[in-house]
């Protein structure tokens, strides 16, 4: 805070450069080429724009430079000290236009101010009263100003009543340096607490308000000093016209909206501090943001030194603005009205974050800011994405205090690209079905912190190590003895109170609305019950050695029969909430803990579908284990575990599930209690018919569908880490074949003759990897 001010930032980068090529040539440390010259001169404005990312004056004053040195290196003769007297001209002019554009801005912006005034009824005698925040004047440009130098244009014309400054806390700059340009140059002008704004307004002191900008991006919101957007929303209130007085230099046509720009943090002292002494609670949190942004439907008008930006629509058209100037070129193949239109139609709320915005995105929201450290340790924040990079992207961010989980849904499928969209509803669903869950299974489900309706995405607890996904860990040869347990507590947990037996229809039906999921339910209908059974574009699998085996599946008329009868329960049968998505992919473990997330496929759909798919993945990672072994039989104790795993699964889903049906089913209107309560005539014995018949169909439903899901990850898009990890391709194709065959005959025969219970399921699994090759 040195130099504060966007404008004189942007003059004092250009004269930092010219003083240092200025004292290279005084030390008579010439360089030694006009490359190097053009090298020194680029790297050193590169390093000055990283001092304030936010004020973009700075960057456009290097980018001139920049332009000038390389434009000097390329003409004839061009010598060392020629490229840098170039670079040394440039930057005084930069500073002389700075004061010019200032003096044509303070005109233009008096005019604008006076015809918003009096189209509002507003002024005294055709003189106006003016707020402003922090300082834009002599000391913040090269002179004169700019929200400031309007206040001294309309001086200059005799049409200023009064001008009010804020102290512009907590640095000051208002009190410090507003209040001196003002009382030096002996105009009108009161001094007023920040937080007194709004009550000055309220008494009809105000009749228009102007500030600075440190950026304008291209839909015309402002990032200013912090308070900026507060007087916003406060004029706004009382029909009070708000300006922004910008140089061109400081208009960002590539950012669309407020939402993309960067917010430092600044010292924490500044707020608990008064002089040096501490004035605030030891170990309080503090939260300091340099700026905020004032979004573009609330301000009148964004004056600059070429007139005033265009309105339309409730966003500025600064590209167009720009694009007249000559000052911004569309993208190829878009005119500048069309590159508006697209801001216009689309503010920007949503952008994909990456590892360094995250952090920042994070840092502007104090609760989430407060788990990972102070403000002021942003950049010292570690980010890994961990997406498996099929559809979303999924940030760990780590601070000195802590860590958490950001996950974001792009509109696409991530791992195809734009040609294949999908709904950003998703985040909704899952954020829901998280809440849903937790309040059935909370010691299994993350803990959520925020959602994010516009940027479509979840803030949620980092299940730090030794957590790791369930199917690294089966890979690894882990074994987790109590993951059938939580599994089986969670599915019955989930699926039971979600479900008509326990729920009323009206409760039940609103719920079925509530989770709709159609994008998502068409993807999977997609990718699980039509494309692994034609030759579809998407499909893959280990070629050549498959080959035979997936044309002989293509060719089968009872599996594709099957299948369509699967996708018929899937899309017709809403029984309860399923998680959609439950695999070894979307389950955390530890050896004591077990976390499910990921629910974003949520919707209300058959349940064997949620218990399908969980038992099929230990399938296949079963089916896989021979293929990671070193030496043969190293990993028996894992597959005989699994096998346990299996059975104990669903013995143990099933016995809680009728468990919590026997206590709680009165409740529900799929089983009465007038018909199967302890009241009704052989209501018990009605009970237990009810509750066999539904489990036998439960159970059958539940053998086709990991029939489907364990064909699917063998030929369809989507395959398993399981699988694909093993190296030797022939032994790879060996584990699929056995698995491929056995999904074909869950598929087709479901739960009929051996395979009509989980005990003689998992002892056919056994005998076909012990008899195939």
């Amino acid at each position: 805070m040195v130099v504060r001010g966007a404008p004189a930032i942007g003059c004092t980068g250009a004269l930092a450069m010219a003083v240092e090529l200025q004292t290279h040539k005084a030390a008579g440390a010439a360089f030694s080429s006009v490359g190097e010259a053009t090298e020194y001169i680029n790297s050193t404005l590169d390093y000055l724009v990283t001092s304030r990312p936010t004020a973009v004056n700075l960057a456009d004053a290097a980018n001139k430079l920049k332009a000038c040195a390389s434009q000097a290196a390329a003409a004839e003769g061009a010598t060392p000290a020629s490229v840098c007297s170039a670079v040394i001209d440039a930057a005084e002019v930069y500073f002389a236009d700075d004061i010019a554009s200032n003096k044509a801005m303070g005109a233009t912006g008096a005019a604008a101010l006076l015809a918003a005034a009096k189209a509002r009824g507003r002024g005294v005698g055709g003189k106006l009263r003016v707020l402003t925040h922090c300082n834009t004047g002599s000391l913040a440009t090269a002179g004169y100003g700019t929200a400031l130098g309007v206040i001294r244009a309309l001086n200059d014309q005799g049409a200023l009543e009064h001008a009010f400054c804020t102290e512009t806390r907590p640095y000051n700059q208002g009190a410090r340096l507003t209040a001196f340009e003002l009382a030096h140059d002996k105009l009108p002008a009161t001094l007023i607490c920040d937080s007194a704004a709004a009550a000055l307004m309220a008494s009809g002191q105000v009749d228009a308000v102007v500030v600075g900008a440190d950026r304008v991006v291209a839909n015309g919101d402002t990032a200013n000093k912090i308070g900026t957007n507060a007087l916003s929303i406060s004029a706004a209130h009382f029909n009070i016209p708000f300006f922004i007085a910008a140089p061109t230099t400081t208009l960002d046509p590539n950012l669309p909206s407020g939402d993309h720009i960067v917010i430092e943090q600044r010292s924490h002292e500044e707020v608990t501090h008064f002089k040096g002494t501490r004035v605030a609670a030891q170990g309080v949190n503090v939260w300091n943001p340099s700026f905020d942004v004032a979004p573009c439907g609330l301000i009148e008008g964004i004056i600059t030194e070429r007139g005033m930006i265009p309105k339309k629509d409730g966003a500025f058209q600064v590209r167009a603005f720009m694009a007249r100037l000559g000052l911004w070129q569309p993208p190829e193949g878009q005119t500048a009205a069309e590159a508006d239109a697209a801001v216009v139609a689309a503010p920007g709320s949503f952008r994909a974050l990456n590892c360094e915005s995250v952090k920042h995105w994070v840092a502007a929201r104090p609760a989430l800011q407060q788990r990972l450290g102070p403000a002021d340790s942003v950049e010292s924040w570690q980010v890994k994405e961990v997406g498996d990079g099929n559809i979303n992207f999924v940030f760990i961010v780590e601070g000195p205090s802590g860590a958490l989980c950001v996950k974001q849904a792009l509109p696409y499928v991530r791992c195809v690209g734009e040609s294949w969209p999908l709904t950003q509803d998703r985040v909704r669903i899952e954020a829901a079905v998280l809440a849903e869950e937790a309040a059935w299974c909370p010691s299994h489900v993350p803990a959520v912190y925020l959602y994010d309706k516009d940027m479509a995405l979840i803030v949620m607890r980092y299940l730090a190590p030794p957590f790791l996904i369930l199917r690294r860990g089966l890979i690894a040869g882990a074994i987790y003895p109590r993951l059938a347990e939580h599994l089986a507590t969670f599915l019955a947990g989930t699926l039971f109170h979600t479900s008509l037996i326990k729920l009323n229809s009206s409760e039940f039906r609103k719920k079925v609305a509530q989770y709709e999921n159609d994008e998502m339910c068409r993807l999977t209908e997609q990718v699980i019950f039509t494309e692994p059974y034609f030759t579809a574009k998407n499909n893959r699998w280990t070629s050549p050695q498959l080959d035979p085996d997936v044309a002989e599946l293509q060719a089968d008329v009872a599996a594709r029969v099957a299948a369509c009868e699967l996708k018929s329960l899937f899309c017709s049968k809403p029984q309860a909430l399923l998680h959609g998505d439950l695999h070894t992919g979307s389950i955390m473990v530890t050896d004591a803990e077990t976390s499910v997330i990921d629910p974003e496929f949520a919707f209300y759909g058959p349940m064997a579908f949620d218990v399908g798919k969980i038992l099929a993945n230990l399938l296949l990672a079963y089916f896989a284990s021979d293929g990671h072994e070193k030496t043969p039989g190293e990993r028996e104790g894992q597959r005989g575990w699994l096998l346990s795993c299996v059975i104990d699964t669903w013995t143990g889903f099933s016995s809680s599930f009728v468990r919590l049906w026997s206590e709680h089913g009165a409740q529900g209107d799929l089983y009465p209690g007038v018909l199967t309560g302890p009241d009704a005539p052989g209501g018990a014995d009605a009970l237990a018919a009810c509750q066999a018949s539904f489990m036998r169909q439960l159970f059958h439903e539940t053998v086709q569908f990991m029939g489907a899901f364990i064909i699917r990850r063998l030929v369809g898009i989507a395959h398993v880490a399981d699988m694909d990890s093993i190296s030797d391709l022939d032994l790879r194709a060996t584990c699929e074949r056995r698995a491929l065959r056995f999904g074909r005959r869950l598929l087709v025969e479901g739960a009929k003759g051996e395979l009509s219970s989980i005990q003689g399921l998992v002892e056919v699994v056994a005998l076909l990897r012990a008899t195939s090759n």
